[in-house]
């Protein structure tokens, strides 16, 4: 099979295609003829050397991926060749074929194509399991989501206005914030020219936000608590703005709140394949009924990984990036 491998740390040039040999699965693993995958700012990191694949897992680039069932090992017994699926990885998703945990596959929502579903597995495993697994948000709360025009926050925005939730996002430019409003945001927040905490407080009379989903780290604890309501949750999910922050736990104290750091990629099979499961019961039936909606901004095909990590790197997309297989 043809896959994009990083040939060594550094920037998108140093990427790729290439032959490996073709995945055989083991017993409760299935081979996926992948269609497409999508670009995540962790292929990038790993790209550049900064987040090595866990142990055991492909150093083929990519955490998800859209397909049909290739073949099907021992003790698989949903899935059966040729049914299409999308997948949540722990990497491989860069490849015509990849090997994955039968658990960590899912169906094809309804009238989504078997393409476009390559934008769905990491955004929706990662805003389910973070904001409502973990945080619990609930409705009538509010959402603040930083990077509310990125892949994550376009799916954050529209599953928690379907579910009750009043939703702030944040952006930084006049076409994103447009786009957060046309999902469904209550507020659009202007990091460049507004103080999000401030907002964040005047457009909830002072009390805060319930939830926060941050990718930025460090660079945003301070103000991420600060905008925390009484028993908020902050859910760390990145760390584009650094790993090391300080935290003032006197403030955190006297709202009795949480700061959660999580991350998906390193979860035991067992823990993503429960996650994966969660998903189709509770977030396919949305897609289905149209209510959440994959958002894709460009589709490169495989060959061009490079200029598709250029384009997430510039900044300036809108949702996700897919990277598509063009079989001979």
């Amino acid at each position: 099979m043809r896959a994009v491998r990083a040939t060594e740390s550094g920037g998108p040039e140093v990427l790729s295609l290439g032959d490996l040999p073709d995945p055989e699965p083991g017993p409760f693993e299935v081979v996926i003829a992948v269609a497409a995958s999508a670009v995540n700012r962790a292929d990038l990191l790993q790209r550049q050397g900064f987040y090595p694949p866990p142990r055991g897992a492909s150093d083929v680039l990519g955490l998800e991926c859209s397909g049909t069932i290739a073949a099907v090992g021992e003790g698989v017994d949903r899935w059966q060749v040729g049914d299409e699926v999308c997948a949540l990885l722990a990497g491989g998703g860069y490849a015509e074929q990849v090997l994955v945990p039968a658990g960590q596959v899912m169906a094809v929502p309804d009238g989504v194509d078997v393409v476009t579903a390559a934008a769905l597995p990491e955004v929706a495993c990662t805003v389910w399991s973070n904001v409502f697994m973990v945080a619990g948000l609930q409705r009538g709360e509010t959402l603040l989501v930083h990077g509310g025009a990125g892949g994550i926050g376009t799916f954050a925005i529209q599953l928690a206005r379907t579910l009750g939730a009043r939703v702030l996002a944040t952006a930084g430019s006049q076409e994103k914030l447009d786009v957060c409003r046309e999902l469904g945001a209550d507020v659009a927040i202007h990091y460049r020219e507004q103080d999000y905490v401030e907002v964040v407080k005047d457009v909830t009379d002072g009390q805060g936000a319930d939830v926060v989903l941050d990718n930025m780290g460090a660079k945003y604890l301070d103000g991420n608590v600060k905008a925390l309501a009484t028993e908020g949750r902050l859910v760390i999910i990145g760390m584009q703005g650094g790993s090391k922050g300080e935290l003032d736990i006197g403030t955190l104290m006297t709202k009795r709140a949480a700061v959660i750091g999580t991350t998906l990629r390193a979860r035991p099979v067992e823990g993503k394949s429960a996650i994966c499961a969660s998903v189709e019961e509770h977030v396919w039936p949305l897609v289905a009924d149209g209510s959440v909606r994959p958002v894709v901004h460009a589709r490169f095909p495989l060959a061009d990984a490079g200029d598709a990590h250029r384009l997430v790197e510039e900044g300036s997309h809108i949702g996700k990036v897919l990277l598509l297989v063009d079989r001979p």
